[in-house]
């Protein structure tokens, strides 16, 4: 594997998005852009998973052509050598139950407000809208970097490493820890808003559960198994087998190593940026007055103070 492997799936990735914004310029813009984010990430993660079996197929000239590989055997150990390393299918599964868990939470949410707030005012602008399609598309690609690299890597190469690590178990729990957090925040906040509609309170901001702990406990459970997904990838990126992979050759040492242990990084990391600095808790608190006193010092999602913002 190396960086320009990566390309036709990076292309693919941009295809949908423009073909999603084409979709909202003539239909209801909440709605495909709810959904415009999570599908890519599903079939850009899918096409990463069978793209070698794909290429093997196409260029095979014989009438069998070579079968696609089962993701169950990818966890038994009589494994065949053309198939699928379990860390690959866990990954790509992790990513997938995200997506769709978020995509189908967020699509109802528009279909209950009727609209999406975050986007009332850049969707009058088809040049801003646009925009934050691509910058979507970027996203996606930037935060899959660890799945699609590990993905691309043969299966020769990952039979190589052991059959579980330490870094495996601890990516596991950061993301099943994470994704339970941001799952549990989401239901308090559709409870807590139900409530508000139905007249049962006139709270102005949610103050119990996670929410009177953090100030966006779903944001800190996003970035949470985004880190989980990045050490799971990491602790292979950073092998000898996964230097190898990137295309490097053996003489590239730690450098190589590093290398993809910041491959990694930047999933997570441009996941914080966003949230933190651009989409996420700017917009969220933009529909509030929030003074001085109540901007808390944020430690990976967590607050000193427990008012927040409504998101």
């Amino acid at each position: 594997m190396t960086f320009l492997g990566l390309s036709p799936i990076v292309r693919v990735c941009y295809r949908q998005s423009i073909t999603f914004s084409c979709l909202c310029v003539s239909n209801n813009p909440h709605l495909y852009h709810s959904l415009k984010t999570k599908l890519p990430v599903v079939s850009v993660t899918a096409l990463s998973l069978y793209l070698p079996t794909l290429r093997a197929r196409a260029l095979s000239t014989s009438a069998l052509k070579p079968p696609f590989p089962s993701l169950l055997s990818a966890f038994s150990s009589s494994n065949p050598s053309t198939g699928l390393n379990w860390r690959q299918v866990l990954l790509s599964t992790f990513v997938s139950i995200w997506a769709t868990r978020l995509g189908t939470y967020l699509f109802q949410r528009v279909l209950s407000d009727g609209h999406d707030s975050r986007f009332d005012e850049i969707k009058k602008s088809p040049p801003k809208f646009f925009g934050a399609f691509m910058a979507q598309a970027t996203w996606v690609s930037l935060c899959l970097l660890p799945v699609l690299a590990v993905n691309s890597i043969p299966h020769k190469l990952l039979s190589t490493l052991p059959t579980l690590g330490v870094v495996d178990i601890v990516g596991v729990l950061l993301y099943v820890g994470g994704l339970a957090f941001e799952i549990e925040a989401d239901r308090q906040k559709s409870q807590w808003s139900k409530e508000k509609k139905e007249k049962k309170h006139e709270e102005e901001f949610l103050t119990r559960g996670l929410w009177g702990k953090s100030r966006h406990p779903n944001y800190f459970g996003e970035v949470t198994l985004w880190t989980g997904i990045a050490t799971l990838g990491a602790g292979v990126l950073a092998t000898n087998a996964g230097v190898a992979g990137m295309g490097l050759n053996a003489g590239a040492g730690v450098w190589g190593r590093l290398l993809g242990v910041g491959l990694c990084a930047l999933s997570p990391g441009f996941v914080s940026l966003l949230l933190f600095k651009v989409s996420g808790i700017p917009l969220s608190e933009n529909k509030v007055s929030v003074t001085a006193s109540h901007l808390p010092f944020l430690v990976w999602g967590w607050v000193l103070e427990s008012k927040r913002g409504e998101d």
